[in-house]
């Protein structure tokens, strides 16, 4: 499956792949696989994804912004720049403190 929003051996900036969009949460999936999957979100002001569990460990990248990451009821605000490892198994959410954009990587 070709992705064409992302094509290979080109380069391209993450930042501008997505726009943030009012009162939403915008993602592109650059990569996905058998493997695990790569996914750009941009989160307006105050978005957020719902607490929830992954069976696998994922980390999450911010690219621009800043953002809250609650794992298992501890928050982490991260800015541009930062990461965290979200643990398979364990509930953990997203929210945007300010508009923010991050990169998700999950393996499996």
């Amino acid at each position: 499956m070709e992705n064409k929003a992302f094509p290979t051996a080109e380069k391209f900036s993450m930042t501008d792949k997505v726009a943030y969009a009012e009162g939403s949460v915008v993602s592109k999936i650059i990569i996905r696989n058998e493997r695990g999957n790569v996914t750009l979100f941009a989160f307006d002001k105050g978005e957020f994804l719902s607490e929830h569990t992954a069976p696998f460990d994922a980390i999450v990248q911010v690219l621009d912004g800043k953002g809250e990451v609650v794992i298992d009821g501890k928050t982490f605000e991260l800015a541009v720049g930062e990461s965290i490892i979200m643990p398979a198994n364990v509930r953990h959410a997203v929210v945007a403190v300010e508009q923010f954009k991050m990169l998700l990587t999950m393996i499996k």
